[in-house]
């Protein structure tokens, strides 16, 4: 039977779930996840735990914030004055938001934490900082 190699483009279910089994993502319901292995494509904890496995296969794979989106970056986060920001702009904390940079690049960040004076900004990935476990089907190998 074919197994995945760097290069060979595949197709996978996945539940992406935190230490607490809080699910984060998961490709149930939907199409499976297409990528080539080893492209950069996926997170790169995921990406080095598909070579050798056989279509049809299962297995859980435990990702390190280091070889998934990073350790929390606190010079990613940013105050704001609250005046700049448009009063019809929800604050909620958690809220995601898209800014513009001076060079005209879009960034996501989300809402960290807001008083009466200021909004705090935080531009890191909303899984930086976390441990991931990826519970893996492989459907095939393409």
């Amino acid at each position: 039977m074919m197994t995945v190699k760097p290069g060979d483009t595949v197709r996978i279910h996945y539940t992406g779930t935190l230490d607490d089994g809080t699910t984060f993502d998961s490709s149930e319901g939907r199409d499976p996840l297409e990528f080539t292995v080893g492209a950069g494509q996926i997170i790169p904890g995921l990406d080095k735990a598909l070579p050798g496995m056989e279509a049809g296969a299962q297995k859980t794979v435990k990702v390190p914030c280091a070889e998934a989106y990073g350790a929390h970056n606190p010079e990613a986060t940013q105050a704001v004055p609250r005046a700049q920001v448009p009063a019809d702009i929800p604050l909620e904390i958690g809220t995601q938001l898209q800014l513009q940079t001076p060079d005209g690049q879009v960034m996501a960040v989300t809402v960290a934490e807001a008083t009466d004076d200021e909004v705090i900004l935080d531009a890191n990935h909303p899984l930086a900082g976390k441990d991931l476990t990826f519970a893996i089907e492989l459907v095939e190998i393409v």
